[in-house]
């Protein structure tokens, strides 16, 4: 699905230069999980912005489906990024004057998608993720583990074929953090594909494989026995 060929990332001002991705190299087939771990500051959100295609590298090749975009523009970023990938964030991300099932169909909105065909896929993603019974609920008025579901949701609605997650469980506790990584687990086992950033071993103990990241390099790649 996507390969990175030596990545670089430098983030430069007039005193200082960043070396944020340093020569990275990584292939995620189509139907992987992987779970990209490491210390605070050591790369994972710039390699996940990079793979997201909100960022650009400074040097290096990101094909994505054969695909050579690492030279882009965002708009030609954006035309294939909304087509192919849906985000999953720590902060969930909700829009709170919007209901459930409006945050959920924003993401059809850029889909030239008629209005009946949006309702439709909102109710099935809803009954999908168990949260029907909250369509018109605002975020306010919901759990944590709930929220994130609302935005798992929202990620996959559109049927994209990658997600990618940015420490899903961070703001939850351990039972409803649980409950997102199995939402997860079901999706991969459907045929998403998954690159998620996590802090947790326990929870990249779902993942197919795990990526250690230190000082902008990985250091370590282990995929777990069958």
């Amino acid at each position: 699905m996507l390969k990175l060929h030596n990545m670089y990332k430098i983030y430069q001002t007039d005193e200082v230069e960043t070396i944020a991705l340093n020569g990275v190299n990584l292939e995620i087939a189509q139907g992987d999980f992987v779970a990209i771990m490491g210390p605070s500051g050591c790369g994972k959100s710039t390699l996940l912005n990079i793979i997201g295609m909100l960022d650009n590298p400074s040097e290096g090749d990101y094909f994505f489906f054969d695909e050579n975009i690492a030279g882009y523009n965002e708009s030609q970023r954006a035309e294939i990024r909304k087509q192919n990938i849906g985000f999953i964030f720590q902060s969930f991300n909700l829009i709170e004057e919007l209901t459930v099932a409006e945050n959920i169909e924003l993401a059809l909105l850029y889909h030239n998608m008629p209005s009946a065909e949006r309702k439709k896929r909102v109710n099935s993603v809803m009954d999908r993720m168990g949260i029907a019974h909250r369509a018109n609920h605002m975020p306010g008025q919901l759990s944590g583990g709930q929220q994130q579901r609302v935005a798992v949701a929202r990620a996959v609605v559109g049927d994209q074929p990658l997600i990618l997650a940015d420490e899903p469980t961070g703001n939850l506790d351990s039972v409803h953090g649980q409950e997102v990584m199995e939402l997860l687990r079901s999706l991969n086992k459907e045929g998403t594909t998954i690159v998620m950033v996590t802090h947790s071993p326990a929870h990249a103990d779902y993942a197919h494989r795990r990526v250690n990241l230190f000082d902008g390099h990985i250091v370590t790649e282990n995929t777990r026995a069958a």
